[in-house]
This record gives structure tokens, C-alpha cells and sequence, in this order.
């Protein structure tokens, strides 16, 4: 990457600009840094934030862009910093609805900057707009996280359907209840319902579930093909957030007794190896309710 001053595998037709250096180890790259973006599969956050601490400044900020709750522990990404690098340390989380090869592309971007520290977050979304790219603040890392996490699972029973060949009535249908769904357990975590209404919330849900630029909807569509959750990953390339999120979501959600019946539907297609059919047919005989008759 060095080199080619592009990155060939992921974002082919993104040169990188003259500002930005590849580097090969984290000492060089936290070197003198105020301002660190760590943006890593959840899996590897903690991993790379107990890397990362010994080496970062004693006034460092640090931001992430990782999606997803941490898989047994049940915590989330500002949950994970704040224990590894501690509580009082300003941090961020970047969310919303931003395809890479877009963004990488210089097409119009909206997304969300949520932070503990408002000075912070104001100066994260000044850094990163541009004319082609706006950041919008916010306070709520809580509803964001919890909004980037259970959209990645949405979008592969969205894919799942639309594999089917259940059409649009049913792909609205998935979306707008698994709205519901997602603001229900990020209320319940203490999120503010408001933040689901917005880019981090029914943005990012809508952006993931429709466009096949979005690795867990093609997860989806493969899986609704008679392939297995492996063939699907080998296939796709690239780690598959919404697989892991399915397992994690599972969890919190049977923790806290909140009901996210598509959300439980993907994990046990997922882990318990129920067809997306016999999924559809659950869903759709479940007790009838009136849409605004919301249990805890």
C-alpha cells in the first residue's frame, strides 16, 4: 500500500491522498498522536486497544468506527475502551450510513460523530467533513452503538428475504419492525429513542438492508441460496459483522428479556441451522398485536 498508494484488495479505485501514510507497527503510528481512529472488526477491539494503550499519549482521544456488541460479554465498543483505557479518557464513536468504496469514491456521505466529550466530538466532525463528506454530532454513543450492531443482523434477514424472492412488501415490513425491534433494546440499554429516527439508526438500517454494497445483505441472499454461513464468508471476502452481532444481539436481548423476534429468527437460521422458510413462517404466525402494543 505503501507503494501503490491505493489499497488493491479492498478500495481498488481509492488513491490514497498525500496525507496519508501507511505504517507497519503501532508504535509509529502512535508516536506524538493526540487524535487516534481505530476502525477494526469487534472481535479484534479489545485486542487492539490493550496493543494500543501502552503506547498512547496521556491526553489522547480516541475514536472508533467498530460496529457490534462484544460477543459473550455483551459490551459495548464505548464500554470496552472506557475499560481498557479507562473512563475518563475522551472518546467517540463514528456511525451512520457510509459505504466505503462511496465514501472512497468522493460521493456525497452523512454520517453520526457520538461522543462523552463535546468538544471532542465537535472537533472529530470538523476534521472529517469535507464538501463530499458531513458529520453530525451527538451524545447518545449508547443509541448509535446499539443501532450499528443490530442493523448488520436486519440486513441479513433483508437479504435473506429478498433471496427468497418474498419482494418489496416484505423487505419494508422486515425493515420498519426491525426499527422497532433495535429502538427497543437500545431504550432498554438507555439509549434515547430519538437517535433510531436518525443517520445512525433507520439511516444505516435502510442503507444495509437494500443495497448489495453491504456485506451482511449479501450474507443474506447467499444463505436464502442454499449456502452455508461458511461458503457465504469464503465467498464475500471480508469479515461478515452481522454473523458474530446475530450471537451477541441473542444474548444481550435474552439477558434484559427484551423481544427482537427477526433478530432471534437470523441467529437461529444462523446457529440452530433453522431454512429461512420455516424463519418466514415463524415470524408471520406469531400472536397478532396492535403495531403500537410494544412489550418491554
Amino acid at each position: 500500500m505503501a507503494g501503490a498508494r491505493v489499497n488493491e484488495r479492498y478500495l481498488p479505485g481509492a488513491v490514497f491522498p498525500d496525507n496519508l501514510t501507511p505504517v507497519d507497527s503501532l508504535e509509529r503510528c502512535l508516536d506524538g498522536v493526540r487524535d487516534v481512529l481505530v476502525s477494526v472488526p469487534s472481535h479484534a477491539l479489545r485486542e487492539t486497544l490493550v496493543a494500543c494503550e501502552p503506547l498512547l499519549a496521556e491526553d489522547a482521544r480516541v475514536c472508533w468506527a467498530t460496529k457490534g456488541f462484544e460477543l459473550h460479554t455483551g459490551k459495548l465498543p464505548h464500554q470496552v475502551v472506557a475499560e481498557v483505557l479507562g473512563e475518563d479518557r475522551p472518546m467517540a464513536v463514528l456511525s451512520g450510513p457510509t459505504f466505503a468504496a462511496e465514501v472512497g469514491e468522493g460521493l456525497p456521505t452523512a454520517m453520526t460523530v457520538a461522543g462523552n466529550d463535546e468538544d471532542f466530538a465537535q472537533a472529530l466532525a470538523v476534521a472529517l467533513s469535507s464538501e463530499r463528506f458531513r458529520a453530525y454530532t451527538s451524545n447518545d454513543m449508547i443509541g448509535v452503538e446499539v443501532g450499528g450492531a443490530v442493523k448488520n443482523v436486519l440486513a441479513i434477514g433483508a437479504g435473506m428475504s429478498d433471496g427468497l424472492g418474498f419482494g418489496a412488501n416484505t423487505r419494508i415490513a422486515l425493515i420498519t419492525r426491525g426499527l422497532v425491534e433495535m429502538t427497543r433494546l437500545g431504550v432498554a440499554l438507555g439509549a434515547s429513542q430519538e437517535t433510531f429516527m436518525g443517520l445512525a439508526g433507520m439511516g444505516d438500517l435502510v442503507l444495509t438492508c437494500t443495497d448489495n454494497l453491504s456485506r451482511n445483505r449479501r450474507m443474506g441472499l447467499a444463505l436464502a441460496s442454499g449456502k452455508t454461513t461458511e461458503e457465504a464468508q469464503i465467498e464475500i471476502g471480508q469479515v461478515v459483522e452481522g454473523v458474530m452481532a446475530a450471537e451477541a444481539v441473542h444474548e444481550v436481548a435474552d439477558e434484559l428479556g427484551i423481544e427482537m423476534p427477526i433478530c432471534q429468527q437470523v441467529y437461529r437460521i444462523l446457529y440452530e441451522g433453522l431454512s429461512p422458510r420455516e424463519a418466514v413462517g415463524a415470524l408471520m404466525n406469531r400472536e397478532l398485536r396492535a403495531e403500537s402494543d410494544e412489550p418491554a
